[in-house]
C-alpha cells in the first residue's frame, strides 16, 4: 500500500554476523542450509554491505525494532538476514524465518489464483463480475453524500464492473477503513471491513453485501485502491468450489513450497509471528502496537480464527516463502520443474492494463504495480519491474529483466520512516556488477 504509506516496520540494535561466500544451492527455490550467505555471482560484496549499515542506522536511531532482508538473483541468495529483535519470540533475536503478516502483498498471490483460473477457461477478463457475483449487477455510482448519518443517493454506473477492472483497482470500488471519508462511513455502517477483522465474518456475505453499495466513480474512470482483490477472493471460492485458504494452498503454496503461508496460522507456529510495533506520535517513540493506532483493526487476524479469508490482506508468510512466489513470476510461470502459469499469462500480468491512467509515475498489470520508463529513473529499477506492499510493513519487487528479488519485511504501523524501502532497493542496484 506504497500509496497510502501504510507499509511498515521495527527497531533495536542487535545484529547478524558477517558475509560468507554462498556455497551452490542445488535447488535455485529452496531455502538455504546456511541463511546468512552472500552469493559474490552478479553483486559487489563490498558494496552490499551498505544494506547492513543501512539497517544499523535505522535500529540505531529506534526508528525501527528489527526486520529481514532478502535478495534472490538468478533464484540464488546473494543476500539474507535478519536484524535486529522480535519481542514476540522468546528468544527476542530476529529470525530469517519470522512470519510476517503480508496484509496487501496477500493481493498478488490471489491475483494469480485469479489467472490460474483463467488459463482454465473458467471465465474472459472483461467478463462482468455479476455473472458469478449476481450481487454487482446493475452498480450504482455514489450521487450524495450526508456526513451526519452516513445516509447517501446514487445514479447508474455507466456500465457493469468486469474482472480486469477488479485486478487493476480501476472499478470504482473504494477501501474499508483507508479509503475516501465517504466510502469508509459507507462501509462501516454496512460492516465491510479490510481484512483485519477482530470478529467472526463470512468472505461470502462480506461480498454480496459490497456489491450492493455504491462506486465511488464510473468502472474503468480512476485508479482507486480498493477492495476489489477481496471480491477477486470470493470469485476464486464460486469458480473452484474451495474455500479461498484451501485453494491457495492446495494449488500455489504446496508447489511454491510456502510452507509458512496462511490464513489461519496454526499454534505451533505462532510464536514465530512478529510483534508489531508503532510511531507514536504523543510519546515520540517507537511502542508495541495497540488498537487505538487503527480502530476496527486488530493484529490478532491471522490467529483469532475470524473466518474471514480476505484476498486482498489477510496472509501471513516469511520472507523466503513470498521469494519463492515471486521466483515463480521471473522464472515465467514456472518453479522447480512445474508450470505454474504459462508464459504468455505471466506477459499479461506484467504489462500495462490501466492505459492513460497512472499511479504516481508508474503503471499497473494484473495485481502489480508495473515500473514505468519514468520509473526506472526514480531507483533503478528496470522498466517492466512489479512491485507493492503491506500495511504493516513489508515490501517487494521482482524485476525479470535483471533476475532481481527483493524483499524487506519488518513489522511496523504507523511508520515515519518508510523511506527504508526506497534505499533498499538503491542499495541493491549499486551493488550490482
Amino acid at each position: 500500500m506504497k500509496r497510502f504509506s501504510l507499509i511498515y516496520y521495527l527497531c533495536l540494535p542487535l545484529f547478524l554476523s558477517s558475509y560468507v561466500l554462498a556455497q551452490p544451492v542445488k535447488s535455485e527455490n529452496q531455502t538455504p542450509k546456511n541463511k546468512n550467505v552472500v552469493s559474490i555471482q552478479g553483486f559487489n560484496v563490498d558494496r552490499l554491505q551498505r544494506i547492513d549499515q543501512l539497517f544499523q542506522e535505522y535500529i540505531d536511531q529506534q526508528w525501527i525494532k528489527g526486520g529481514v532482508a532478502l535478495i534472490l538473483h538468478d533464484g540464488k541468495p546473494a543476500y539474507y538476514k535478519a536484524f535486529g529483535v522480535d519481542k514476540s519470540n522468546p528468544s527476542t533475536k530476529m529470525k530469517e524465518d519470522a512470519i510476517f503478516r503480508i496484509a496487501s502483498q496477500t493481493k498478488a498471490i490471489t491475483s494469480i489464483g485469479v489467472m490460474m483460473l483463467f488459463e482454465e477457461g473458467k471465465f474472459l477478463l472483461d467478463d462482468p463480475i455479476s455473472n458469478y457475483i449476481p450481487a454487482f449487477k446493475n452498480p450504482k455510482v455514489l450521487d450524495q453524500f450526508n456526513e451526519r448519518d452516513s445516509s447517501y443517493t446514487t445514479k447508474p454506473a455507466s456500465r457493469e464492473i468486469t474482472i480486469r477492472d477488479l485486478l487493476t483497482h480501476t472499478s470504482g470500488i473504494d477501501y474499508a477503513q483507508i479509503g475516501s471519508p465517504a466510502m469508509k462511513a459507507i462501509y462501516e455502517k454496512a460492516g465491510i471491513v479490510a481484512g483485519f477483522s477482530p470478529e467472526k465474518k463470512k468472505l461470502e456475505n462480506m461480498i454480496n453485501t459490497l456489491g450492493g453499495l455504491p462506486l465511488t466513480h464510473n468502472p474503468g474512470e480512476k485508479f482507486t485502491y480498493s477492495l476489489g482483490i477481496d471480491v477477486l477472493g470470493r470469485l476464486i471460492e464460486v469458480c473452484s468450489g474451495q474455500n479461498l485458504s484451501e485453494f491457495l494452498h492446495q494449488r500455489l503454496f504446496v508447489p511454491l513450497r510456502m510452507k509458512d503461508t496462511y490464513f489461519d496460522l496454526p499454534e505451533e507456529k505462532q510464536d514465530r509471528l512478529v510483534q508489531v510495533y508503532a510511531d507514536d506520535a504523543e510519546k515520540g517513540q517507537i511502542v508495541p502496537w495497540t488498537d487505538k493506532y487503527s480502530p476496527g483493526i486488530t493484529i490478532d487476524y491471522p490467529i483469532n480464527r475470524n473466518g474471514l479469508y480476505a484476498g486482498g490482506a489477510g496472509l501471513v508468510s516469511t520472507i523466503y516463502d513470498y521469494a519463492n512466489f515471486l521466483q515463480m513470476i521471473i522464472n515465467q510461470g514456472e518453479f522447480n520443474g512445474q508450470q505454474i502459469l504459462a508464459r504468455r499469462t505471466v506477459d499479461i500480468i506484467a504489462q500495462n492494463q490501466i492505459g492513460n491512467l497512472s499511479l504516481g509515475v508508474d503503471k499497473f498489470g494484473l495485481g502489480f504495480q508495473i515500473t514505468s520508463k519514468d520509473g526506472q529513473a526514480r531507483l533503478g529499477l528496470t522498466e517492466g519491474t512489479l512491485s507493492w506492499g503491506g500495511y504493516f510493513g513489508t515490501n517487494y519487487w521482482a524485476d525479470p529483466k535483471e533476475k532481481i528479488v527483493g524483499l524487506i519485511f519488518i513489522q511496523q504501523s504507523p511508520f515515519n520512516h518508510g523511506e527504508i524501502h526506497d534505499k533498499f532497493k538503491a542499495l541493491v542496484y549499486q551493488a550490482l556488477k
